[in-house]
């Protein structure tokens, strides 16, 4: 059974899978509770089961980008139980997670998480194929600079206010905003990944992984 844990921003989720389904999954809003409030949960999560620690075989760890404090707590717990357990770590950038609960189509993608100060993290995607391929570009960006940046037709999904959505909306021959329900982050899916990444041994060492923080003297763009 793998368990995967998603702390990147004040959206918070555990989830455990067996490679069949999705067996205990939770999700909910903090107020910069992290600390306190994950490993509650993580038992919780067991417990609802009839499951315990020992019955973890992998872990699979949102990476970010993100918050600074929610994402060394999370990587932070899931190292601990990786050292003590001898379990393997699956770390998986958290803007995969929002790209896999996304159909598929012929357009461009971009994924957006909250990076404060009023702006977003941007993560931007192709299709290709059957899949959402990254493009290895991340931007941390204003609503109105991400909606000038979108030229052509592109899903937009993730983390956005009502006001956002507006903005975005108007341009309603480029832009398709995803549902609220897959612009959340489902631990679920973060299991799935990890879970596929597990069986191909592609695994990182819990030693020395680390977060993909946001870096907010990063220039945005025009």
């Amino acid at each position: 059974m793998l368990l995967a844990i998603d702390t990147s921003t004040r959206v918070v989720g555990v989830a455990l899978y067996d490679g069949i389904q999705v067996v205990s999954e939770v999700m909910w809003v903090t107020k910069d509770y992290h600390t306190v409030e994950l490993a509650p949960a993580v038992d919780q999560t067991l417990s609802k089961v009839d499951a315990n620690v020992i019955d973890i075989n992998a872990i699979a760890v949102a990476l970010g980008p993100g918050s600074y404090t929610g994402l060394r707590i999370g990587i932070a717990v899931v190292k601990g139980l990786s050292l003590v357990g001898q379990l393997p770590v699956i770390g998986i950038p958290t803007f995969d997670i929002l790209a896999a609960a996304q159909p598929v189509v012929d357009r461009q993608m971009v994924t957006v998480l909250r990076a404060g100060r009023g702006r977003l993290a941007a993560g931007w995607y192709r299709s290709n194929a059957d899949e959402w391929e990254s493009l290895e570009k991340t931007e941390v960006i204003t609503p109105e600079q991400l909606s000038r940046q979108i030229t052509k037709p592109t899903l937009v999904c993730g983390e956005l206010t009502g006001d956002e959505r507006k903005l975005l909306g108007r341009k309603r021959k480029k832009v398709v905003l995803a549902s609220p329900a897959r612009s959340v982050r489902r631990p679920s899916y973060l299991a799935e990944l990890g879970w596929e990444r597990w069986c191909l041994d592609q695994m990182h060492d819990p030693v020395t992984l680390s977060p993909i923080y946001l870096h907010y003297n990063q220039p945005i763009p025009g």
